[in-house]
């Protein structure tokens, strides 16, 4: 891409590294923003900056939060016996837009892939364990995507809770076999947490 301008160019680039984004579309965004006002722009950027400085994660549940603990582990209205475990920050907006859950969360921070060099130590499981022990959590919703990885990811998972007086379940299989829970539509999302499975049929049809 031949642009007069090294600092478009360099903008152009940063844009371009964004998932999704390739070299035509991240310079639409620039030269979008090289129309705005220098106040606006100042303010794009001050914002996106203040996010990730300031951005933390839930100490409970790994969600990203403005506090320490996230709105969703530190109200007195949601089912905090009931946590859905999902891989990432994303599968918990795709849950909380279907309206349908009023529990809790517990993100993974990914799924048990040896070919990614991802094994159980990278991922937030020990706190789950932890999470199961200490708080009285009733029941654990396997919230994962249906790939050979998400199947690995719960067997692992059901093998670390099956000593302890909690009920597992997982998603109803109205996702497709290799979808992920992000991308499926809000109704079968939906239907999928209400019409949960016991672990133990999901494993055994495996």
């Amino acid at each position: 891409m031949i642009v007069s301008s090294a600092l478009i160019e360099n903008a152009v680039n940063e844009f371009a590294k964004l998932p999704g984004i390739g070299k035509k579309t991240a310079l639409r965004l620039v030269l979008h923003l090289l129309k705005q006002e220098t106040p606006q722009v100042e303010q794009f950027g001050e914002v996106i900056t203040r996010m990730r400085r300031q951005i933390k994660f839930c100490k409970q549940c790994h969600n990203v939060s403005d506090d320490d603990v996230c709105n969703i582990c530190a109200s007195h209205t949601r089912n905090q016996k009931l946590v859905c475990v999902v891989e990432s920050i994303r599968d918990v907006i795709a849950i909380e837009n279907t309206q349908q859950f009023n529990g809790a969360y517990h993100v993974l921070g990914g799924i048990i892939s040896p070919i990614d060099g991802i094994g159980p130590d990278q991922l937030n499981i020990h706190t789950l364990v932890e999470r199961v022990q200490q708080h009285g959590v009733e029941e654990v919703i396997m919230a994962v995507s249906p790939t050979i990885e998400g199947d690995t990811t719960i067997y692992y998972l059901s093998k670390k809770l099956k000593d302890l007086p909690v009920k597992v379940t997982t998603i109803a299989r109205g996702i497709a076999f290799g979808g992920e829970l992000e991308y499926a539509d809000e109704m079968t999302l939906a239907r999928s947490l209400t019409n949960r499975l016991p672990l133990e049929n999901y494993l055994q049809n495996k």
